[in-house]
């Protein structure tokens, strides 16, 4: 697609991490943008953007990134929503977009909707896609092919917003699908935050190890324990941000996820082999699942 033909004039990324340099560098390989600026809250990760070359433009001001850019994407921890959303309300030109990538969508209505000035639509989503590495060096653009992006616009969100959004992501491979913010945020809980805790809460037990024992489980980690540490090895401040900003439907998941490995504890120490054999046969059903689902 020829630049004079993008779908969007100037995109605005606030935050170029994984996800927003992942972002540009798939904007660029389809021609979705005429123009892409950035912002980076340090000089350092500034300067690898630049080095990088993955956008036309590197700023160190929010504001000015936005002016006149039909696409603004929050690409910060969602703890910096507010902060960001405030600074950047007066420069949002009319009938701009405003979109974001993190994982918790309630607290974007609740963060980032109070400063969105008439006229400017907000269409929050979540690319459910990501690794453990962090940094515009980590992006690639294939990082959402075969993907979800979900979309939770709030209740009266323009649709013609939230289909330029939506067929934004289909362009750069991902697939789309639209639902409530609370309900989103009730099922990342369970595919997503709940398994990150468990993986941090595990490495964070093997660490608290007596030195001799925690050098062997160094040594000898299975497939397992490796994977708990890749998962774990994802970026703190946007998973503390993630924990505190969807806190009710995390609580919620790990009371279940406790009434659960109680029966579980129960099961073993009573010898119950019957009732261990058929968790472990559904939950592999599961794994298949997802496997078919193109999703692993």
């Amino acid at each position: 697609m020829a630049a004079s033909e993008a779908p969007f004039a100037r995109v605005a990324l606030i935050g170029i991490g994984l996800i927003g340099s992942s972002l540009a560098r798939a904007l660029r390989r389809h021609g979705l943008a005429r123009e892409i600026v950035c912002t980076a809250r340090t000089e350092a990760t500034r300067a690898k953007a630049r080095e990088l070359g993955i956008v036309d433009q590197v700023l160190a001001d929010n504001a000015e990134a936005v002016e006149g850019a039909d696409l603004v994407v929050l690409c910060t921890p969602v703890g910096t929503y507010a902060e960001v959303a405030a600074g950047i309300a007066r420069s949002l030109a009319p009938g701009a977009i405003v979109t974001d990538v993190g994982s918790v969508k309630q607290a974007v209505l609740r963060d980032v909707g109070p400063h969105i000035p008439e006229g400017v639509h907000l269409v929050p989503g979540h690319p459910v896609a990501g690794t453990e590495h962090s940094g515009p060096e980590s992006g690639f653009a294939e990082l959402f092919v075969g993907r979800w992006c979900i979309l939770t616009p709030p209740p009266g969100a323009n649709p013609e917003a939230v289909e330029r959004v939506a067929a934004l992501w289909r362009g750069i491979g991902s697939n789309v699908e639209t639902m409530d913010a609370a309900h989103h945020d009730k099922v990342l809980a369970i595919t997503s935050h709940l398994p990150h805790l468990i993986a941090y809460t595990i490495v964070g037990t093997a660490t608290d190890l007596e030195a001799a024992t925690q050098s062997e489980v160094i040594t000898f980690s299975a497939g397992g324990f490796r994977d708990f540490t890749r998962i774990a090895a994802s970026d703190p401040v946007m998973w503390r941000d993630v924990f505190l900003n969807n806190r009710e439907a995390v609580l919620e998941m790990i009371q279940r996820f406790t009434e659960d490995l109680t029966a579980l504890q129960r099961a073993i120490r009573w010898g119950e082999g019957e009732k261990l054999q058929d968790l472990f046969t559904r939950t592999r059903a599961i794994r298949r699942s997802i496997i078919e689902a193109k999703q692993a």
